[in-house]
């Protein structure tokens, strides 16, 4: 198991930045972060359920989940997922392809990362 030598919340570009020693930075957006949730709520007990809307959602707060995670709160009030380092470790290792993966899940099913779009469409 990695475990991050640093971390930090930058909260003006929304992102969470993991060091991995001296040579390896991964820095993850808080929308990746959001949308890859280890929450229940995400994560649907085997069943995943997409996320929609959560282009603008930010990290609040990052705190210590005991000596084997995160825990993140979000703007949106999301803050039930414990982000294990495996898994911190797995999502920057793996971002691109997660991205891709997610952005063509919201294409299939004719949703949007922007909040306002989810709605309009509703609307219709």
């Amino acid at each position: 198991m990695r475990i991050p030598t640093a971390i930090k919340l930058h909260k003006a570009s929304k992102t969470l930045e993991l060091e991995y020693g001296a040579s390896e930075r991964h820095v993850l957006p808080a929308e990746f972060l959001r949308v890859h949730s280890p929450s229940a709520e995400v994560q649907g007990h085997g069943n995943p359920v997409l996320q929609t809307g959560k282009l603008n959602v930010a990290l609040d707060k990052v705190e210590p989940a005991g000596q084997y995670a995160l825990k993140l709160t979000f703007s949106d009030g999301h803050d039930s997922g414990l982000y294990s380092w495996e898994y911190l470790d797995h999502l920057a290792q793996n971002q691109q392809a997660l991205w891709s993966d997610y952005l063509q899940a919201l294409e299939k099913a004719g949703k949007s990362r922007d909040p306002d779009e989810s709605v309009v469409r509703l609307m219709l």
